[in-house]
């Protein structure tokens, strides 16, 4: 690799010595740096296992030790000469400080394990799994000629048997549910095969299950099983249910229902598929027996959400990209739920949340804010230009990237990471949203690209396409020309040439001047800020227009439009407003709107009961945005009796033309329509004295 340790030292602000076998002959170099107590980053990832153990063997070794990747990413591609300004970026970002801890979900395991599958199958996974485990297995019945194996013939596991009612739960908390259907009762039969060679029908196989399709009740297997008894045709079905801490599914996802299975992207933490071949699954099975600690990584404000007002669902973006089904509506309470134990912190429901009320905790906004701000700011100042930020995974994104510099270097099979792409590990790559992105570009970045493998869902990629169309469409609006936003579909870790010529695309136009700002704890607020410099600092050159139109699905900025010929002002969509983007006024009938509010989540829209109100997606760019502004306005109805004005001329006249014809309304009864609500009281109370008088 080429290093310039006099360039990286003044980006740095540090002396510099360039040491080339670091791991070997300089080692001494490490250990006298670890003695110092300082926090130490070695820029080697390959060696990581090596420098650890050196570390543990060092007298009076105390200092921190953080690890970065400059190799693979940075040094091995066609322009490695030119990436000394990413290189002093990454150095710069491994010296920060770790992330403050969060709160965390438990999980704990006592080894409680249920297999479901085939006999024989379940069985040999068993066995694979070692004596440590409390095994159960649960055959599903399938006809001998399915079987590939034959099942063990001495009695080693508890069986159960029958049909999957349903399967619920994550690690630690399983609850299975089945009903038993069948006449051989598993856990009392002695697998002497008496059964299967008495069996005029060949309905029995050795899963010992009978399959009542070809049975005709010669009951030849009960004369056969009287020793055992195992075999009971009269005995009534019946409902169980048991709880296990760990699950492993031989079933295939077809062949599973969302009640008897877990058919989503995401698996709940202990559930385990396998099919026979592959040992992963086997040996996490082994290593999750204990207690066990997971980031939160989410937090939930309730008063932010948009989901729900007066039992009507507005907003239910999270709840449909959720790929763990850990999110769910609570209309009851005007709130959605989501079960931190199934969360697996994809944070795609930060993403598409328009009005912050989830936001993505691990690592928390303001740490991700100083990650992207050090990392341009660095390499701004090392001379760097046009710097396109790519968020990657911690997992497959990471070990593509590696690859594709690994291909680089050894074979120059590829062009490698470019310099001016400078890579960000993400917890998940849909944890980063609209907010973060256009923040990256308001610090300086020339775009901000997302390089997706097979670990995302598909709703992940069509939330993240949405949210690109709407940022794109803001610079594009703004006057920033080339494409801004791009997401580097790759289908594994070796799609390299995919990957090396999605990296090779043209800078798009930066901004003029980069931010300074904080990125905030809330989300809307750091999207203001961005917005805001944004648009101050977009090319003068380019006449900007009043208005930024921007797709509908997944913007969450925007207006509304009132049909003034509908609207009665009822208000009822000020009530719904969850942003507190509609308002009203207590002196006059008005409607206001404060655009830079609305988060278009339509219970506005949902709620008028007369469907006069209408979504906009666009960003206003006039100062206006920020005040509230008046969409609506009549003219206020004055009570009959006092002239106090208690409603709009439209409203009251509406009302009374629809009970005209109600018997209820009629004579006096229709002209208290038409009064405040302390006249109607005083004139009932005074026509009702009347007429008791009238009486006597």
């Amino acid at each position: 690799m080429p290093l310039d340790p006099i360039s990286l030292g003044a980006a740095l602000n540090e002396n510099l010595t360039l040491h080339t076998t670091l791991c070997r002959r300089e080692a001494g170099s490490f250990q006298q740096a670890i003695q110092s107590g300082e926090d130490v980053v070695v820029a080697c990832t390959q060696e990581k296992r090596l420098f650890t153990e050196l570390a543990e063997q060092t007298v009076g070794a105390s200092s921190p030790i953080r690890f970065v990747n400059i190799r693979e990413i940075g040094g091995w591609s066609k322009d490695a000469k030119q990436a000394s300004p990413k290189i002093a970026a990454l150095l710069a970002v491994a010296q920060l400080p770790e992330p403050e801890p969060v709160s965390t979900v438990t999980y704990k395991s006592a080894g409680r394990v249920l297999i479901i599958g085939e006999l024989a199958a379940a069985e040999r996974a068993a066995e694979l799994l070692g004596d440590e485990l409390d095994i159960t297995l649960f055959t599903l019945g399938a006809k001998k000629s399915v079987s590939f194996l034959n099942p063990l013939q001495e009695h080693r596991y508890p069986v159960l048997g029958g049909k999957i009612k349903s399967l619920t739960g994550w690690l630690g908390a399983f609850e299975f549910s089945w009903q038993r259907n069948n006449p051989i009762d598993l856990d009392v039969c002695t697998r002497c095969n008496a059964c299967v060679t008495a069996c005029p029908e060949d309905a029995i196989g050795l899963d010992y299950q009978v399959d009542m399709s070809l049975c005709t009740s010669h009951r030849s297997c009960v004369k056969a099983c009287q020793v055992a008894g195992a075999i009971d045709f009269n005995r009534e079905e019946e409902s169980s249910t048991a709880k296990f801490d760990l699950i492993l599914d031989l079933r295939t996802v077809e062949s599973m229902t969302s009640d008897t299975g877990f058919v989503q992207h995401a698996l709940p933490q202990g559930y385990f598929r396998w099919d026979g071949i592959d040992a992963a699954p086997l040996l996490k099975i082994r290593g999750l027996v204990g207690e066990f600690d997971k980031p939160k990584f989410f937090n939930y404000k309730q008063k932010l959400c948009a989901h729900s007002r007066n039992e009507k669902v507005g907003c239910h973006a999270c709840i449909d990209v959720c790929s763990a089904k850990a999110i769910s509506s609570e209309k009851d309470r005007q709130q959605i739920k989501v079960n931190p134990n199934l969360c697996v912190g994809c944070g795609s429901c930060t993403t598409v949340c328009p009005s912050g009320a989830l936001t993505f905790a691990y690592p928390r906004a303001s740490e991700q804010g100083v990650k992207l701000k050090t990392l341009l700011s660095t390499y701004t100042r090392s001379g760097g230009k046009n710097a396109a930020v790519l968020f990657h995974s911690q997992e497959a994104g990471a070990r593509l990237l590696n690859n594709l510099g690994r291909a680089a270097q050894i074979n120059k099979a590829t062009q490698g990471v470019p310099a001016r792409v400078l890579p960000v590990s993400v917890w998940h790559t849909s944890s980063a949203g609209l907010d973060v992105w256009l923040t990256a570009i308001a610090y300086g970045a020339s775009q901000v690209w997302v390089l997706l493998t097979d670990e995302e869902a598909p709703q992940y990629r069509a939330a993240l396409r949405e949210q690109m169309a709407v940022a794109q469409s803001i610079l594009t609006g703004l006057g920033y020309s080339g494409e801004h936003f791009k997401l580097v579909e790759a289908k594994n870790a070796t799609d390299l040439a995919l990957v090396d010529a999605a990296l090779q695309g043209p800078a798009a136009q930066v901004v003029s001047r980069n931010a300074g700002f904080a990125v905030q704890a809330d989300k809307r607020a750091t999207l203001e800020l961005a917005l805001e410099h944004l648009i101050e600092f977009a090319p003068a050159s380019f006449t900007k227009p009043a208005v930024i139109a921007m797709p509908a699905k997944g913007s969450p900025l925007g207006a509304i439009v009132i049909n003034k010929d509908a609207c009665t002002m009822c208000l009822s969509c000020v009530n719904a407003c969850p942003a507190s983007a509609l308002q009203d006024n207590a002196d006059s009938p008005q409607l206001k709107l404060v655009e830079k509010n609305c988060v278009q989540c339509g219970l506005c829209a949902k709620t008028c009961p007369e469907n006069a109100i209408t979504l906009v997606a666009q960003l206003n760019l006039a100062p206006a945005r920020k005040e509230p502004v008046v969409i609506n306005e009549m003219k206020p109805y004055t009570c009959i009796r006092c002239s106090k004005p208690f409603g709009t001329l439209k409203a009251i006249e509406a009302m009374v033309g629809k009970l005209s014809g109600h018997s209820m309304f009629q004579g006096a009864a229709a002209e208290r329509l038409k009064m405040c609500s302390d006249c109607r009281v005083i004139d009932l109370y005074s026509t009702t004295n009347e007429s008791k008088i009238t009486d006597l």
